[in-house]
């Protein structure tokens, strides 16, 4: 039988489980404490989002993410940047290779590529290759890899702030076990995530539009929702700030819209029970993603408590198990490959996936 997006999130806790076991060796060591520019488009941009404050905390180094192909014809580079890191799961994203290129060849940029594909592009191009430890992912919609790209880059500043004195041993241990903490809660949250979907399929597959809605580390989440269920589900769904949300789209609520809010412990945490609290008068179908726990059958507890700069590895979990079972249940016939030819077509890939 032909992989399925659930073979590969069912992986996604012994892989990520071995990424952390060959921490450090697998990690180099970037002892840039200045600013890095990421560069990654589609699912990797929104993982750089979900990482970019966990790295962010530990030293006084400063992450700047860009969209490549953007980044490369319009945004005024800064000169100041020494370190570039270019994420491509694949390693053959065309504006990706093309943006590394131009920086390489007009700048005195080290470049670091992040991609499970040593053979790939990417990796012959980047100075420093730094693998996604993932094995095979032979499906287009990518989950094992996302969240393999997550901790790959959470990991990459862990070993910065090491290497550059800003974190000491003990630290270094400390949020080790952190990381392995939350990895090794992901079999539960997928089983919870089963009792949450049995429990409200008929409304979320009857959905026409869904909205997810989070701020700081959960902005990532929002952002990877938006490109699952679009790839997926195939009815609008965007996943957007919420502060970006209450300044204009809450206009376009009405009775059957889904909204899923990301409750986050966090300084905005008021402002979302208020802004939830709102919209429940007006749609009915109004759920939350927790990493605490909660008696609401609305509620989809994960039972965690790491650190908020962490909750992206782990709350992203549900929304693809939720992707895959609500594409299903619409009748999606997610194995069956469509646009074959996108990538090389509008020449957004160096050479077609190898899907199966």
């Amino acid at each position: 039988m032909k992989p399925t997006m659930m073979t590969y999130i069912h992986e996604e806790h012994a892989t990520l489980s071995q990424i952390l076991n060959n921490y450090p060796a697998s990690i180099p060591a970037i002892e840039d404490e200045n600013e890095w520019l990421l560069l990654a488009t589609g699912s990797s941009v929104n993982a750089a989002v979900s990482a970019k404050y966990y790295i962010e905390s530990l030293s006084n180094v400063r992450v700047t993410i860009a969209e490549p192909f953007h980044y490369q014809h319009f945004e005024k580079h800064n000169p100041a940047i020494r370190t570039v890191v270019a994420v491509s799961q694949s390693g053959e994203s065309t504006s990706t290779l093309h943006a590394l290129a131009a920086l390489k060849k007009h700048y005195p940029v080290k470049t670091v590529g992040v991609t499970s594909k040593p053979q790939s592009e990417l990796a012959k191009t980047a100075d420093t290759f730094v693998l996604l430890d993932i094995g095979e992912e032979r499906v287009g919609y990518v989950t094992k890899g996302y969240v393999a790209t997550i901790l790959t880059l959470m990991l990459m500043g862990l070993r910065h702030a090491h290497a550059v004195g800003a974190i000491d041993d003990a630290r270094e241990l400390q949020e080790l076990a952190t990381l392995r903490e939350a990895v090794n809660a992901i079999p539960a949250i997928i089983d919870t995530t089963e009792s949450f979907f049995t429990r409200w399929q008929d409304s979320l597959i009857a959905s026409p539009r869904f909205t997810s809605i989070g701020y700081g580390p959960a902005v990532g989440v929002c952002m990877e929702m938006a490109t699952k269920f679009t790839e997926t589900v195939r009815v609008p769904s965007q996943g957007i700030e919420m502060e970006v949300f209450m300044h204009g789209p809450y206009f376009e609520i009405n009775p059957q819209h889904r909204l899923f809010f990301l409750d986050v412990p966090s300084v905005a945490r008021e402002r979302l029970n208020l802004l939830r609290q709102y919209e429940q008068r007006h749609t009915h179908y109004v759920y939350t993603v927790t990493p605490g726990s909660s008696d609401d059958p609305h509620t989809l507890a994960l039972n965690v408590d790491v650190p908020e700069t962490v909750l992206p590895l782990l709350m992203i979990i549900p929304f693809q198990i939720l992707a895959h079972h609500i594409a299903e249940g619409k009748g999606n016939n997610l194995p069956q490959r469509i646009f074959t030819d996108f990538g090389i077509a509008v020449k957004s890939k160096t050479k077609p996936g190898d899907y199966a």
